[in-house]
């Protein structure tokens, strides 16, 4: 099974698309699958109704957990994790048309720009891209 096919699997069991992607890069970021749904739990729904897109925000973990430090003293890594962010989301972006969850799913505008499951499919593309190049 890919990480695209689990990830859309996860999503139609129940979890949010922060889940979705977060819980289908366990094995990738060392750490269970059960610390992955909790960590994720509270940015689905576009971090709780409030904005960024779930899947997006998943992803961000991803780029957070592979390419942190881990320490205070392990080396200021913040720079770096907050550009990656900034260059995912923008490649996020020209896929899907936006970042936000309420743009994304055509809230005010009765547009559905990209559905969840695209959105987690192209998260997930998006994570691989970024762990082949780590």
């Amino acid at each position: 099974m890919t990480k695209k096919e689990l990830a859309l699997e996860n999503h139609k069991k129940g979890y949010n698309c922060a889940q979705a992607v977060l819980c289908s890069f366990c094995k990738e970021l060392g750490i269970e699958e059960e610390q992955a749904y909790k960590l994720a739990e509270g940015f689905g729904l576009g971090m709780g109704s409030m904005d960024t897109c779930g899947a997006l925000t998943g992803l961000f973990m991803l780029i957070g957990m592979k390419n942190s430090g881990g320490t205070v003293n392990a080396g200021l890594t913040k720079a770096d994790t907050y550009k990656k962010v900034r260059d995912y989301a923008d490649k996020f972006r020209e896929k899907t048309g936006s970042v936000y969850c309420r743009e994304l799913k055509g809230v005010a505008t009765g547009k559905v720009l990209s559905p969840c499951d695209k959105c987690i499919a192209d998260a997930v593309t998006l994570a691989e891209v970024f762990l082949s190049e780590k």
